[in-house]
């Protein structure tokens, strides 16, 4: 039986190794590379063949939902799943809307985390049971949960990146479009979410978990 691939992306050494242990006890999937930053994760996806991406929405040079957006611009369909410490309440619908195939806590059961796996590789999305009622519970009261989950990808990616502390001209660099288009994406997240300034962004980000 062929293994299927696993690239997991983690900066922290503890946590692959747990991953990989089990993930390896498995007959049909192997851990075949590892990355510790999302720079490194990136060229070891251009350099092989890779069945699913487990990735960390926290690496040290640049967010998960970056990571996320360049994989899915420059590396085509191949399957991502996010794991994460942070409630799937917090970032759950905007990485699935990014294009993330599932999001699975960190601190799931080792039967889920198998689960959860398989469910994307077969080309399938996975949510976990709490995911699955935020989902529900969107398409049964649109608006009623917390506001940044109906902000869109980039307006998602340019509020974490302002409440960071990021300025306009930065995040203008590093996502390669002009300042002028990130002042307009800061009116409207400012619109939006009711708010008034980039510290309110912030307090905001930090109140709902986005930003530690």
């Amino acid at each position: 039986m062929d293994r299927k691939r696993i690239l997991l992306a983690d900066d922290h050494q503890i946590v692959r190794a747990g991953l990989k242990q089990l993930i390896d006890a498995e007959p049909d999937l192997c851990v075949a590379g590892e990355a510790a930053t999302s720079a490194e994760a990136l060229a070891l996806l251009r350099e092989g063949r890779w069945d699913l991406v487990l990735l960390d929405i926290s690496l040290p040079d640049r967010t998960g939902v970056d990571t996320l957006r360049l994989i899915r611009n420059h590396l085509g369909d191949i399957p991502v799943l996010i794991v994460s410490a942070f409630p799937e309440e917090q970032y759950a619908i905007n990485l699935l809307r990014a294009g993330a195939n599932g999001y699975l806590k960190k601190d799931s059961d080792v039967d889920e985390i198998l689960r959860a796996i398989r469910v994307v590789l077969q080309g399938r999305r996975y949510l976990s049971a709490t995911a699955a009622d935020l989902v529900a519970s969107r398409l049964d009261q649109p608006g009623a949960g917390p506001a940044h989950q109906d902000l869109s990808e980039r307006e998602f990616q340019v509020l974490c990146k302002l409440a960071s502390g990021m300025s306009v001209t930065q995040i203008a660099d590093e996502l390669f479009i002009s300042v002028k288009t990130v002042s307009t994406y800061r009116s409207r997240l400012l619109d939006k979410l009711k708010l008034g300034s980039n510290a309110e962004l912030t307090y905001y980000a930090v109140k709902n978990g986005l930003i530690q």
